[in-house]
């Protein structure tokens, strides 16, 4: 499907200032994960909700995209897409996204014209 190999192009992805491998973050399977939009929670799940596992997604990914050591793999997507709902939700320039994983920290972006 799309969906993966739409997070995953060379060179796409906002990440930062910091990241944090496995061995920094014990149990991280179970942690939580959300999403806010303009302050609004829109998504939530756990880590462990994802449908395929880790290797399942490095052997996909791998045919239609090289990895390399130090690359990160975006994958999951949790129940509250903009698309799926009633009326659509969909991100506008102003709009602020704020994604939250439980003890790790809040990345968030503000969303700019293209």
């Amino acid at each position: 499907s799309q969906f993966t190999p739409g997070k995953n192009f060379v060179g796409t992805g906002g990440f930062g200032p910091w990241l944090v491998t496995p061995d920094e973050a014990p149990g991280i399977f179970e942690t939580g994960i959300s999403t806010r939009l303009n302050g609004q929670e829109v998504q939530r799940a756990r880590i462990s909700d994802l449908v395929f596992g880790v290797e399942e997604l490095i052997e996909y990914i791998s045919t239609f995209t090289e990895l390399v050591p130090g690359d990160v793999i975006s994958t999951g997507t949790p129940g509250g897409v903009g698309a799926a709902r009633k009326p659509p939700l969909w991100l506008k320039p102003g709009d602020a996204v704020e994604v939250e994983i439980e003890g790790i920290g809040i990345l968030r972006n503000p969303v700019a014209a293209e």
